[in-house]
This record gives structure tokens, sequence and C-alpha cells, in this order.
């Protein structure tokens, strides 16, 4: 630390940046090669996966693109399309309402319609089909009050099954951006449009809906990205899809090598998606009036404010009271049948894994955030962009790429040992909670991240050079400074991921080690062979947890 004082801030912040004293200097290598390192991390399982595509196909690969791959793309595209389209309209409807109208119970459901967030997708699915199964609680009432079949309600197996249950659990994220979008645009985008003849319908469809569309298509690829991560629904309904067919190939065929090829043809359809919306975003000009953020909205007479609050409730119902209250009673029944000490190691494993990735994963944005705060320089945003990449991809395609780079990791590290000590050590990282880690720092990085990043944007730059001033750099200005400011992002950060990794099934599934299930995989384990009463019990945990980062989110978008 160089201890002279300049007279002038400004000289000694020209002369730091220009000729850096030795220790300061090495603290800048190592932020200025830290995004490029995770970067690396979250570049090598991608690289792995990417270039299986290019090897030899096995007998097996051959025998699933012959028969399972056509109907896995199939199935993949009509649930992706299903469920967007199902979502936006039921997202922006809601948002619309809630946004612009004044009705009974308004400000209730402009937060509660975001609770389905709360309820993990597959939870939802395995509810649906134990209430409306054949032997389940309302066809049973339903033949024993009308002592007759009730082969009028649907078969929820398959594709309507989980299209139903996905746009009731990834609505929200259609709802909150374009909540906002319509919040900012105000009741006098819509007096505008009058005054030129528009009727409020035409007003909708004609201005207000094409000014949110960068809002709603930024929720529609969220959903998107999760329809196509998920695992644990579409195995509930038994409907095909491109995860399940990873995850048959690698466990059930025991063939890796046709997994990872798998894996790299839903990256390069990942990718392509992302290209697309990127494409379609940069042509758009959008402007909003800030002025216009105010809370005047048109109030709804008659049956319209009636049909408001139904539509509203009937949705919150459906997603969030319905499953939740259907949980509560089967975990009543089965709590003194089936809770044992086997449900608290499984709680003990999740809570254990969720805090170490919330650290680890918490640390390293950090990272990131300070190493672009010290360097905003293109190739710095590029290797940070790359890190935080890993959210697009599904967790099976994660769970291949990351198996197969920590397997030959093993493998040379064995090679070295028995050729310098003629020792066999056997595997020392896959099939250990390390590739676990690995593969959920890789994740869910970018969840870490942009909250600690949206509060490191609001920390100005004068803070920083004060600091200098009074000799303040590297890991402490780090320490003294930013973390402080940094605490309200951080703890949002630590929330989000730690509920997700609660949540996480398909990486805790294809990578854990032997013995080593929670609450997730419990879930999974009882769904699978039809246990609903018993799924409730860790389904309830994983909800309670869920419901955190809501609340927390609804402090801070409640108008």
């Amino acid at each position: 630390m160089n201890d002279e004082q300049p007279d002038n801030l400004g000289t000694k912040l020209s002369a730091s940046h220009q000729h850096p004293s030795p220790k300061l200097k090495n603290n800048i290598n190592f932020w200025r090669l830290a995004p490029f390192c995770v970067a690396s991390i979250v570049l090598i399982p991608i690289i792995v996966v990417i270039s299986s595509i290019f090897t030899p196909a096995d007998d097996i690969w051959h025998h699933l693109a012959e028969t399972t791959l056509p109907s896995v793309l199939l199935n993949t595209f009509w649930l992706c399309l299903g469920v967007v389209l199902g979502a936006i309209i039921l997202g922006t409807s809601l948002a619309w309402l809630t946004a612009i109208y004044d009705f009974p119970g308004r400000k209730f459901f402009s937060w509660a319609l975001l609770l389905p967030m709360a309820i993990p997708a597959y939870v939802t699915a395995f509810v649906v089909l134990g209430l409306f199964d054949y032997t389940g609680p309302i066809q049973t009432y339903l033949r024993s009050w009308t002592g007759a079949e009730s082969n009028w309600i649907p078969d929820f197996y398959g594709r309507s099954g989980a299209i139903l249950v996905m746009v009731l659990a990834f609505y929200p994220y259609i709802y909150l951006l374009a909540r906002n979008a319509f919040i900012t645009q105000g009741k006098r985008l819509i007096e505008a449009a009058q005054s030129l003849g528009l009727s409020r319908k035409q007003g909708f469809f004609k201005v207000a809906l094409p000014m949110a569309r960068p809002w709603i298509i930024g929720g529609a690829m969220l959903t998107l990205m999760e329809t196509l991560a998920d695992f644990g629904t579409v195995s509930v309904f038994n409907y095909d899809t491109f995860t399940t067919a990873i995850y048959k190939a690698w466990f059930s065929l025991f063939s890796l090598s046709a997994a990872s090829q798998l894996a790299s043809l839903l990256i390069i359809l990942v990718f392509i998606i992302i290209i697309i919306e990127q494409q379609l975003r940069a042509r758009m000009r959008f402007a909003e009036s800030k002025s216009s953020r105010t809370t005047f909205r048109i109030p709804l007479l008659g049956w319209k404010r009636l049909a408001a609050c139904s539509y509203a409730f009937s949705i919150l119902f459906i997603a969030f009271i319905l499953p939740c209250s259907q949980l509560l009673i089967w975990a009543i029944d089965e709590i003194n049948k089936n809770i044992d000490s086997r449900y608290i190691e499984f709680l003990i494993h999740s809570l254990t894994l969720s805090t170490i990735a919330t650290l680890i994963i918490g640390s390293v944005a950090i990272l990131l955030v300070y190493a672009t705060r010290l360097y905003s320089d293109k190739a710095t945003h590029i290797a940070v962009r790359i890190a935080t990449l890993g959210y697009a991809l599904p967790g099976a395609v994660l769970a291949v790429g990351i198996f197969i780079s920590l397997a030959w990791i093993d493998t040379q590290f064995n090679q070295i040992i028995l050729m310098l000590f003629e020792i066999e050590v056997g595997f020392l990282i896959q099939g250990t909670i390390i590739a676990m880690l690995v593969a959920y720092l890789v994740r869910f990085l970018a969840v870490g991240h942009y909250p600690i990043d949206s509060a490191m944007q609001r920390v100005t730059r004068s803070i920083d050079e004060a600091a200098r001033g009074f000799g303040l750099t590297g890991w402490s200005l780090l320490s003294r400074i930013h973390l402080p400011i940094l605490s309200s992002g951080i703890f949002t950060a630590a929330t989000l991921v730690f509920v997700d990794v609660m949540k996480e099934m398909p990486i805790t599934l294809m990578t854990r080690p032997f013995g080593w299930d929670t609450l997730a995989i419990r879930i999974f384990t009882l769904t699978s062979e039809g246990a609903w009463n018993q799924a409730a019990l860790p389904a309830i945990a994983l909800v309670l947890a869920g419901l955190i980062p809501i609340i927390l989110l609804m402090r801070q978008t409640e108008q």
C-alpha cells in the first residue's frame, strides 16, 4: 500500500491506474483473471457436451435416432409451444387486470398471483394426478355420489397434463414482468389511445401490448428455458422430452455417450433460441414515460368487478390454494405413519447442499461483480456473460457435461498416481458432493450474480474514489466498503440460490453420491411409485422454502 497522500485526489486516482504499486498490481491481476477462470469452469462442460456430437455414434445412439429422437423432438416442440402460449395469455391478462383496473381484492391479487412460483412444477404435477387419478378423491367421490363411472374427467397423463401444470407454475414469470411494464405505461396511455378514437380493447391490443412486448418476450424466454429444463414434471406425466431421454440414455441404457449427444442437440437448440430472442429484441425500440408510474387505475363497474375478481381468484385457487391444501391433507394423514429418521436425513442433506452451494455461489458472484467494477472492458463483460450462461441450460445437460469432465480429470489423476507410486486411488471427484457443487455453481451462478450486480450498480464511483483516498484498495476496499453496502443484494441472492438448490432435481438425481438423497429426490422416488400421500411430507418442506424468495419479491414489487 502506498503511504504517500497526494494533494489532489484525481491525480492520485490517475496515477494509481497508470502506475500501481506492486501490491495493487497483484490484486489487479487476481481480479483480472477471476472472471476468465469462472467462465472456463462454465465453458468446459458445455464444450465437452457439444464436442460429442462430432464423435461416431454407437449402436444405442443409432437406435435412439431411429426410434426415440423423432418423438422426443415433436413432444418437446408441442410442450414448449403450449406452455409458452398458455403462460403468455394467462400472465399478460392477469398483469393487465391488476395493473390498470381497480376491482375488489386487487391489492391482494397483485402479489398473491406470484405465489404459484413457490411450488415446484413437479410437486403440482403429482398433486394434480393424485387428485384426478381414478383412485383419487375427486373421481372416488363422484362415483359414490352418482353411482356411475366418471369417464368424462379427462386423462391428465401425457401432454395435456404437463402443459396445464407448467402453465400454472410458470405464468408468474410473464405476469411479474408484464405487470411492471403496464404499471410504467399507466392509465394515461389508455387515455391517449382513447383520444385517438380507440376503445379500451383496441388501446390494449394496438398500443399497450406492443409497448410491453420486450417485457413479455423476456418472461416468455424464462418460461421457455424452464420448460426445456424441466425433468420432474414430464416424468410424473410419463411424457418423454429431451431431458427424460437424456436421463434414460444414461441410467437405463447405460450409455453416457448417447446421453451426451442428446444433450448436445439440446444445447444447440437453446443457443438458437437465445440468438433469435436477442435478434428480435435488438430490432425493437421502445420508450416509456417515467412520470406515468402513478397508481391511478380505471374502476370496474357492475358485473365486470365480479368477473375480474372471479378470474383472478380462480387462477390463484387452481395454481396455489388447491395444491397446498391437498398437500397439507396428505401430510397430516401421513405424518404419524411414515415420518422417521430418514426424513431428518433427507432434510439435513438438502440443507447441507443448499448452504454450501449458497456460500460458494455467493462468493464467486461477489468476485465477478467486483472484478467487473474494477475492469469494465469488453473482454471482462464477455467473460461474465459466459460465466452466467449456465442458467439457460437444463440441469440434465450440465450433469452430463460435468460428469464427463470430472471423469476425465479422475482418470488422468489416477494414471499419474499409478505411474509415480504404483497405487490405484480410485475415483476421487465423480460421484461425490464436489461434482454436485460444481454443477450447482454452473447452473445457478446467474441467480446469485444478478441481484448482487444490481446492488453494485447503485454504488456510485465517488464512494470508490473516496475510499481509495484513504488508502483502501483490492480486498480491503471490497470487505470494508462494498460488502456492507451490498448486504441487501447479497441476502437476496443467497435466498434465491438456497431455494433453487433445495428444489433442483435433475442435477441432484444424476450426480449425487450413492445414498445421498434429498427432499427433491425423495419426492421423485415416491411419485415414480405412485405414492402421492407419502410424497406430501417432503413437498411441504420445499413449498415452505420456496415461499421465502416470493415474500422478498412481493415486498419489492407491490405498488
